[in-house]
């Protein structure tokens, strides 16, 4: 039995995350804003947990939203929603009071809608109440 030292050779694979079921998590600065979020607006399954609450999402993926104190929103797209027609995304989220984000960067620009056009896809984004950073996304197929 080897020993567990520091001067174990160090090896390039391994096999003992292959088959965790993995789930991501992101900050939010309030549980009950994020809850109505959300639950009630997007619709999505939340249970609620003495550290935060469980967003159950489609195919059994699981995000984690935790409560942080000093919550800084993530400045790059931490969950993305895949839609069949992202007019009809963004339609619902503005019918929903919610605002799309409006991008004029070299690298990314949006048009008057807040939608993307890339190659084979379709992307716009929004925040939630803690000013992370949402999409819904149509891929042409």
């Amino acid at each position: 039995m080897a020993a567990k030292t520091g001067t174990a050779r160090a090896r390039k694979s391994s096999s003992i995350f292959k088959d965790a079921k993995c789930f991501s998590s992101f900050s939010i600065k309030d549980m009950e804003k994020a809850r109505e979020f959300y639950g009630q607006t997007l619709g999505l399954k939340v249970s609620e947990h003495e550290e935060g609450l469980e967003l159950s999402l489609a195919g059994g993926t699981s995000i984690f939203l935790y409560p942080k104190p000093n919550h800084t929103p993530a400045s790059f797209t931490v969950l993305n929603f895949p839609v069949k027609d992202i007019e009809e995304a963004i339609e619902e989220l503005t019918t929903l009071g919610i605002k799309l984000e409006k991008y004029n960067q070299p690298e990314l620009k949006t048009d008057e809608r807040g939608i993307m056009k890339g190659p084979g896809m379709q992307i716009a984004w929004f925040k939630d109440p803690a000013g992370n950073i949402l999409s819904v996304i149509e891929n042409e197929k």
